[in-house]
């Protein structure tokens, strides 16, 4: 006969509230400081929206998401920083041009890159920090690439997402995907080669 007290169910809910609660603490731990990265290169370094954008997705990701694994929150997570940052970008450029809600905004250009590439090894961030490149020049190289290199680059490279999974979060094509790898390959080794002689050479050759 067990004669353990029984949970109520207002305890076993607040138990498993606790527990959903300390999962999102951590991951949030763990994505912050690198989503912060991400969102502040898209949106030219301010640091406030960066920092709304990435608040709102972990929101987002708590109130619908809850129940799902702490792998399956990864691509969810930037999936709905994703979403969120192309309605931010939106409503900037509605704003600076005041009469473009009459026309679909079209921010980027997935259909005019989307050219058949053989997909890149990963390039890891580390690779640029053993030659003696820091962490704030990577940073500073990464800003100046378009929105959607930017992404490509760091979902695939910093998150180590495949190319199916970057493409589902970045919501275009495998192929879109390679390209803005690619080029952000391109445009990382031209930014970074005069600090480091190493870094120059083509892609291509690989």
């Amino acid at each position: 006969m067990d004669l353990a007290p029984k949970q109520s169910k207002s305890e076993s809910m607040s138990a498993q509230t606790s527990t959903v609660e300390q999962r999102l603490k951590n991951f949030m731990q763990d994505v912050s400081g690198r989503a912060l990265v991400m969102m502040e290169s898209a949106t030219q370094g301010q640091q406030g929206i960066a920092t709304d954008l990435v608040q709102e997705a972990f929101i987002a990701l708590h109130q619908s998401y809850a129940e799902k694994t702490l792998e399956e929150w990864y691509p969810l997570f930037y999936t709905i920083l994703n979403n969120k940052l192309q309605d931010w970008r939106r409503k900037e450029a509605r704003r600076a041009q005041p009469f473009a809600f009459f026309k679909k905004i079209n921010l980027d250009d997935d259909q005019e890159e989307a050219i058949e590439l053989v997909d890149e090894t990963s390039l890891n961030p580390s690779d640029f920090l053993s030659q003696a490149v820091t962490v704030e020049e990577i940073q500073q190289a990464i800003a100046q690439l378009p929105v959607r290199q930017q992404q490509a680059f760091m979902l695939r490279a910093w998150e180590g997402f495949d190319t199916q999974t970057t493409a589902q979060i970045m919501n275009c094509s495998e192929g879109s995907v390679k390209t803005h790898y690619h080029r952000a390959i391109q445009g990382l080794r031209a930014s970074l080669v005069h600090l480091n002689p190493y870094l120059g050479g083509s892609s291509d050759e690989k």
